[in-house]
């Protein structure tokens, strides 16, 4: 006789454990403790006799148990032993989540993070857990197509977020190189997605015209911010790096006496240490100015790693918005000038020197535009003209200095 709901809800635990049966095989085992009640399934398989677990009443219901049944007496109706199909299921089930997006996706993110500082990292996976994963973390990451992941990167164009567009496309690029690069996918599906998608516009640092430099240190000169902040402010303008570079800057790589810092490709992200952007050394010619400078800070923090450390922790380099903050305490907004725009007002004031743009591009560090600069691949190129190029530069802005009337000088230009 067919059980009944009724049956089941009067069911007690007893002594032993006993059967509620039903038909087709399907019974209820009720244990000897309260509310334990466990669907079963008894059917014979290649002359044995088997038992297939359905589920726990009430979660499953004796409808939703009848309806498992049927489904395993269909496979065993196909020649499949319906616990055998559940392992293969089973394991099907734990490597599509070991290779789902989100899953390979972290595993990117783990490998990664040494090389980034804690709040980069940070950032990186929470835009992904907002921009990604909703949609499309639980897919095998080996069978999302271009299309699939188009529709999610029109989600953040539709909401006008494109420098965020463009990190999350490039991360994602990243993410599937990594799947490729461990077996857990066979094609990219991000490459390429840049021409199908809207691409921010290039924004152009906020910057002085060299003709605002004599104001800028006067303004310098007076701000009360440390010794060190100024000095970090005057070499940011000396010598072109970008704010990171020059703010992990070690003693080590400085060589006071030949008036050159190579500046590492990578330096310890896990202190906050940035190395070069383009991933490459990078050779910087001291100007006299700049030793003299460097000279003046190495009395302030020559007994430390770090030539800018952190005042709360000296393994750690100044903060980020250092420069950028003396450049508010001057007076200046955040649309006016920050501590990158610098390069920008140099490149501007070294054209009107008269020096070639591929020379003032190398010392600025810029990937090879291949198109352009194609032939000069190696750091360390120019290097002469590089050095006589700086040197002019700081004798040009001591003149500036000065309130001297500067007028552009057409030298070493060939």
């Amino acid at each position: 006789m067919p059980l009944t709901d009724t049956a089941i809800r009067k069911a007690k635990p007893a002594e032993k454990p006993y059967k509620l049966t039903d038909e087709k095989g399907l019974f209820l085992l009720v244990g000897v403790k309260p509310g334990a009640l466990y669907w079963r399934m008894k059917y014979r398989f290649a002359g044995k006799e088997k038992l297939l677990a359905l589920g726990v009443y009430p979660e499953i219901s004796l409808k939703t148990a009848r309806q498992k049944r049927d489904e395993a007496r269909r496979l065993l109706d196909a020649g499949t032993d319906p616990a055998e199909a559940r392992r293969v299921e089973k394991i099907a089930r734990k490597v599509a989540a070991a290779t789902s997006f989100e899953a390979v996706a972290r595993e990117w993110h783990e490998k990664k993070r040494h090389e980034w500082v804690d709040t980069y990292a940070a950032k990186v996976l929470t835009s992904l857990e907002q921009d990604l994963f909703p949609t499309l973390g639980r897919r095998p990451i080996a069978e999302i197509s271009s299309a699939e992941l188009l529709a999610a990167l029109r989600k953040i164009e539709a909401r006008g977020a494109l420098e965020t567009l463009k990190r999350v496309r490039q991360r994602t690029n990243d993410i599937f190189l990594h799947a490729i690069a461990t077996g857990s996918a066979e094609n990219n599906p991000a490459a390429g997605l840049h021409k199908a998608v809207k691409t921010a516009p290039v924004e152009h640092r906020p910057a002085l015209h060299p003709s605002e430099l004599r104001e800028f240190f006067i303004r310098l000169d007076a701000v009360r911010v440390s010794r060190m902040v100024k000095n970090a402010v005057l070499l940011q303008v000396l010598t072109f790096l970008r704010p990171g570079e020059l703010r992990g800057a070690r003693w080590a790589e400085i060589d006071l006496q030949a008036g050159v810092w190579v500046v590492p490709a990578e330096r310890d992200r896990s202190r906050g240490l940035v190395g070069m952007k383009m991933r490459e050394s990078h050779t910087v010619s001291l100007s006299s100015q700049a030793v003299e400078v460097l000279r003046e800070l190495h009395e302030i923090t020559g007994n430390r790693d770090l030539v800018f450390p952190n005042r709360n922790d000296p393994r750690r380099p100044m903060s980020d918005g250092t420069v950028n903050s003396a450049l508010r305490a001057m007076g200046y907004a955040g649309d006016e000038v920050t501590g990158s725009g610098f390069r920008a007002t140099a490149t501007g004031a070294l054209l009107e020197l008269g020096w070639r743009p591929e020379v003032i591009d190398r010392q600025l560090a810029h990937r090879e535009r291949k198109e352009v600069f194609g032939a000069y691949s190696h750091q360390a190129e120019y290097l002469a003209e590089r050095r006589k190029m700086m040197q002019q530069w700081a004798d040009w802005l001591d003149q500036v200095k000065s309130g001297a009337n500067v007028v552009p000088i057409r030298g070493h230009a060939a």
